[in-house]
């Protein structure tokens, strides 16, 4: 059976993750897209995903294949949404940016593989709301999002000197079967407060 899982980002990562980017930056260009052509994601937002623990890379057989941040706060961008509207506009929500695969690991379904891992991984930080967004020409990731059952809620725009729209999805999980738990430390208060 294949190797392959999601860990957190590491700095040793940074310069692997950037080639990944490179390498997707010159794909977009070469089939006419604008996304990702003004200098961003750059080594520096890699740098602050990590460093915020927001990076996360896909590996397998010990080699990174992919590369995403998960915002688990709200995104100003998501803020105004045009030509449509949000399903749970007031509900806690995640937000998927910067996700790429390497050249040398597309057409494996790894993006469906990714976005699974990372519902999961909030799902357990207590989310059931999930976002992102990709260019009008991103037709790929359009693709992926739909595939994973995100649906088209509108237009937003983002932080990109040549074309700032960007189509936004939503994915709302069903939240009936989700019980929240509160665990404490009490427990441990006679070990840590006892009498000498």
């Amino acid at each position: 059976m294949t190797q392959i899982y999601l860990r957190q980002a590491q700095l040793a990562d940074r310069d692997t993750i950037m080639q990944i980017i490179t390498d997707a930056k010159a794909a977009m260009k070469k089939a006419g897209s604008p996304q990702w052509q003004d200098g961003h994601p750059n080594a520096t937002m890699i740098t602050e995903d990590i460093t915020k623990k927001i990076g996360w890379v896909l590996v397998i057989e010990q080699q990174i294949a992919g590369y995403v941040a998960m915002q688990l706060t709200p995104d100003p961008a998501y803020q105004h949404i045009k030509n449509g509207q949000w399903a749970q506009p007031d509900q806690p929500y995640a937000t998927f940016h910067r996700v790429v695969i390497s050249g040398h690991f597309r057409g494996h379904h790894l993006g469906q593989f990714l976005i699974s891992n990372l519902l999961t991984l909030g799902l357990v930080k207590g989310f059931t709301n999930f976002r992102l967004d990709t260019h009008h020409v991103n037709v790929a990731m359009q693709g992926l999002a739909k595939s994973c059952d995100f649906e088209q809620r509108g237009e937003i725009e983002v932080d990109d000197k040549i074309d700032p729209r960007r189509i936004a999805f939503e994915l709302n999980l069903d939240q009936s079967h989700l019980t929240r738990q509160h665990v404490d430390n009490d427990f441990m208060k006679p070990l840590l407060h006892h009498d000498k």
